[in-house]
């Protein structure tokens, strides 16, 4: 959420707090935030692959590893995500995602698209093979 005040720069806030205040308040307080399915996701706890995932992204914050690949897209994103580039899984290819402070609260998944535009061909030349006979105009 962004919010203007006139023609200052604005501050991002997450409902109503900065991502500083984000970062420093305990992860219980944070779950309080969230919308209904990310609380009740995140109260039943992270299971193993998630855990794995939480520990790569602090291994790549603090300069050890390169680079972070998931099939994980229903991963919530929480503050201590920001800032990280993860290359997330969209059934083809690892798509790359660099997560910002607008992010938080949402799955990885949503940012990696897994179906694209149906760019249908012209008849004749570069046709299906249903309307490649047709007549050139």
């Amino acid at each position: 959420m962004r919010i203007k005040r006139g023609t200052m720069s604005s501050k991002f806030t997450y409902r109503g707090y900065t991502l500083q205040q984000l970062l420093e308040m305990p992860m219980d307080d944070f779950i309080k935030l969230l919308p209904a399915r990310q609380r009740r996701s995140l109260l039943r706890g992270l299971n193993e692959e998630k855990r794995k995932l939480l520990e790569k992204i602090r291994l790549l914050k603090s300069g050890k590893k390169s680079i972070v690949r998931t099939h994980i897209r229903d991963m919530i994103i929480i503050p201590e995500m920001v800032g990280v580039t993860i290359h997330v899984y969209n059934g083809k290819e690892f798509v790359p995602v660099t997560i910002t402070e607008e992010m938080i609260g949402h799955y990885l998944g949503e940012f990696a698209i897994t179906c694209k535009k149906v760019e249908h061909g012209e008849p004749g030349i570069r046709a299906t093979r249903s309307s490649m006979y047709t007549p050139l105009k």
